[in-house]
């Protein structure tokens, strides 16, 4: 998920599309926090790993 948000916001900063650019960044900032909580050993969604 961060990947794919990163990769969105490239391509939105380049192409100008604003859209992307904004999807990216939550799509970043929802797989950190994802990540962060099942790297602590949080249960997200009912699973100890989010992948």
């Amino acid at each position: 998920m961060i990947i794919l948000g990163l990769i969105l916001l490239i391509i939105g900063m380049l192409v100008g599309i604003s859209l992307l650019t904004t999807v990216g960044g939550i799509l970043i900032v929802v797989g950190a926090i994802l990540w962060i909580l099942g790297a602590t050993g949080r249960a997200v969604g009912g699973r100890k790993h989010f992948f």
